[in-house]
């Protein structure tokens, strides 16, 4: 079994920012997949399918990103997932606007989202895939990532939600390394 966990903030004002480029890729795998997401027994949206013969959990925590981490203890309580069968996806201010950075743990770069699942979880040993928009020399950082993508960015952004969706779907098959060899 593997988890894919997109992050973002739930709502209809936050839909398309910066902040919710994990979210985007969980339902455009949702999508792919034919697996509807549905709330859970947690503060989470999931969906579950089967991937290249694995069971595969489509998750987005709905506590806002800066409390993720509540709700990904919620579910690792009810599913027997080890950290290392879990792929956290957020954004990064950090990266340039569309690079992939997939790591096998760290800290949490400055990303509350990451920073509340390693409290929550008591370890930074999980997966994690961050996508680049940019922006990290701003001042307002609070209020660019809940800024929509610009009409030049979404070209860009759209191309590298599906590179991510591909990702994702090789670290289900062929495991994480395989998945940072290809995509790093």
């Amino acid at each position: 079994m593997v988890a894919l966990i997109g992050l973002g903030n739930p709502g209809g004002e936050y839909l398309k920012t910066r902040h919710n480029i994990g979210f985007m890729v969980v339902e455009l795998l949702s999508k792919n997949l034919r697996a509807e997401l549905k709330p859970g027994k947690g503060e989470y949206l999931i969906a579950q399918s089967e991937y290249g013969g694995k069971r595969l959990l489509l998750v987005e925590p709905i506590t806002y990103v800066n409390r993720s981490g509540a709700a990904v203890s919620q579910l690792l309580s009810l599913f027997p997932l080890e950290l290392s069968q879990l792929l956290v996806i957020c954004d990064d201010v950090n990266l340039p606007l569309g690079r992939i950075r997939i790591r096998r743990s760290g800290s949490n770069g400055g990303h509350k989202g990451l920073a509340s699942i390693i409290y929550h979880l008591g370890e930074e040993g999980f997966p994690r895939l961050r996508i680049g928009i940019g922006g990290g020399e701003r001042d307002d950082l609070v209020g660019f990532v809940l800024e929509e993508f610009t009409a030049e960015e979404k070209e860009v952004i759209g191309k590298a939600i599906e590179q991510v969706a591909e990702a994702c779907l090789v670290f289900v098959r062929d495991g994480l390394q395989e998945t940072m060899n290809r995509f790093n």
